[in-house]
Parts: C-alpha cells; sequence; structure tokens
C-alpha cells in the first residue's frame, strides 16, 4: 500500500511515523515552541533524521477548550514554515487544517497530505480536497473543540466511529475524490472519555476493515496522562506503548511529538511481524 502525496510516495507495508510541527501560541504539548520560522524548520530536519516520513505543520490548536482563529491568521503562521521546510527536507508535508482556504495556500506552498480533524465538513473543504487531488485523513470529533469534551456519550463508540468514517468516505468518493487517497483517524481525544479512547485502542482493527490506511493521533494526550498519571512532558513512554498496541493492530500511520522513540519501537514492530532473520550476535 502506497500514498501518492503529491508526487512523494509513501510505502505503508509498515508503519511510519507522522512527526508534530505546531507553529501555533497554544497546542497542548508544544504551544509557541516552533512559532519561528528556524526554530520550525531546526525541528521538522531532526525529526526527519530521526525517521519521520511525514512532518504535520498545524496553525490552529485543535485541544479542547480552544479558541478558533481565522484563516488569515493560519496561512500567515502555516505557509512560511512549509515553504521554509519543504526547501530543506525530503518528506512528505502535511498540512493540519479543516479550512479550504488554507489547504489550497499550503498545498501551493509544497504540502502534498491534508490532515482534517472535521473530515472535510467546513464550507468548501470537500471541493478544495478533490480540486487539490492530495491525500486526505477523515477524522472523528463529536462536537468542536471547545465543546468536544463536555459529557460526550455514545451506544457504541467503536461502531458509530467507524459508521461516521465510512459515511464520510462515500460523501468524498461522491464528490470525486480517489478511495486511493483517503485515510482514516479515529479521533483519540476528540469528544471520547477515557472508556471511549480504550474501547476504540482495544478494536483499532476493526477500522482497517474499511479498505483505507488507518492513521492514529494518540501521542502525550489526556488518556495517556490519565494511564500513566504523568504531565504533558513525562508522558514519552505511554505514548510509545500506546503507538505499539496501534501499530500491531493494523495502524499504517503514528503521529508523534516523540518522533526517535516511537521509530525504533515501530521497528521492532516490524521485525516480529516480518520474523526477520537477525543473525546472532
Amino acid at each position: 500500500m502506497e500514498l501518492d502525496c503529491g508526487g512523494k510516495r509513501i510505502d505503508l507495508s509498515h508503519p511510519v511515523v507522522m512527526g508534530i510541527l505546531n507553529v501555533t501560541p497554544d497546542s497542548f504539548s508544544d504551544g509557541g515552541a516552533y512559532a519561528d520560522i528556524p526554530v520550525a524548520v531546526e525541528r521538522a530536519l531532526q525529526m526527519v533524521e530521526e525517521g519521520a516520513h511525514l512532518i504535520d505543520v498545524g496553525g490552529e490548536s485543535t485541544r479542547p477548550g480552544a479558541s478558533p482563529v481565522d484563516a488569515e491568521t493560519e496561512i500567515a503562521r502555516v505557509v512560511p514554515v512549509i515553504e521554509a521546510v519543504r526547501a530543506e527536507c525530503p518528506v512528505t508535508i502535511s498540512i493540519d487544517t479543516s479550512k479550504p482556504e488554507v489547504m489550497r495556500a499550503a498545498v501551493s506552498a509544497g504540502a502534498g497530505f491534508i490532515n482534517d480533524v472535521r473530515a472535510l465538513r467546513e464550507p468548501g473543504a470537500l471541493e478544495a480536497a478533490v480540486a487539490l487531488g492530495v491525500p486526505v485523513c477523515l477524522m472523528h470529533m463529536l462536537g468542536q473543540p471547545r465543546t468536544m469534551q463536555l459529557a460526550p456519550a455514545y451506544q457504541d463508540a467503536v461502531t458509530e466511529v467507524i459508521e461516521f468514517l465510512r459515511n464520510q468516505a462515500e460523501v468524498a468518493e461522491k464528490a470525486g475524490l480517489s478511495r486511493e487517497n483517503l485515510v482514516f483517524d479515529p479521533g483519540f481525544g476528540f469528544g471520547k472519555t477515557l472508556r471511549h479512547n480504550l474501547q476504540i485502542l482495544n478494536s483499532l482493527e476493526r477500522f482497517t476493515e474499511l479498505g483505507s490506511p488507518v492513521l492514529v493521533g494518540i501521542s502525550r494526550k489526556s488518556m495517556i496522562g490519565a494511564i500513566v498519571d504523568q504531565p504533558v512532558e513525562a508522558r514519552t513512554s505511554g505514548s510509545i506503548a500506546a503507538a505499539v498496541i496501534c501499530a500491531l493492530k493494523g495502524a499504517s500511520i503514528i503521529r508523534a511529538h516523540d518522533v526517535g522513540p516511537t521509530v525504533e519501537a515501530l521497528r521492532v514492530v516490524q521485525a516480529v511481524a516480518e520474523k526477520s532473520d537477525i543473525e546472532d550476535t
């Protein structure tokens, strides 16, 4: 299985890592850390060196309670970074946005993948994605960032999230988006309690039955903090454990803050899956 990201192909025969590059002042883990272009480029280069296959650039925080920003502000944050990273990095750049204006500006600047937490439901987003022709990740989110964690409820979280993604894929295909360009994300932490998140994680292999690659964004999230009882900056071990579980259950793309350790953990998963012949040392 491969993704053609604007001419750059990503081999998904084994799980790959998407490095997180937030250029926002208020992201939950690293808000403000990479707002300066040279610092952002340095961080991107570091993640590529550590083994990232994609760099996910975001200009609007979607943490619980986050305030929205307008398209002009978001474009001003992400486009200079995308242009600078593209000039230095050989890997695919992803744009983390729901706005059609930002999608168009980002792809024009060099992005080859769209990561949309609203699954192309914003006005004009679907049409923009079809016209741009790059792979798109459709994510499930119950509600909006400002309200999504206010008592989220499901009859059956796993089934309902799968049905949402299946329905959005049908809408996208009818609009002209190629099935080969679709990726699915169950949306850990987006309108879900810890119990919902764990149910989805435990049943993640069911999402692969949708027929498209599965992307997971679980790194450093509150569900990890609730389990390991650690602040954001101390959730690396828990995040890697979750990444390994996701990979074993069929996830193709692991979105991560701690790229190096995650890449190493996935190499172990890959070695076991391939039953590699390793010489004794």
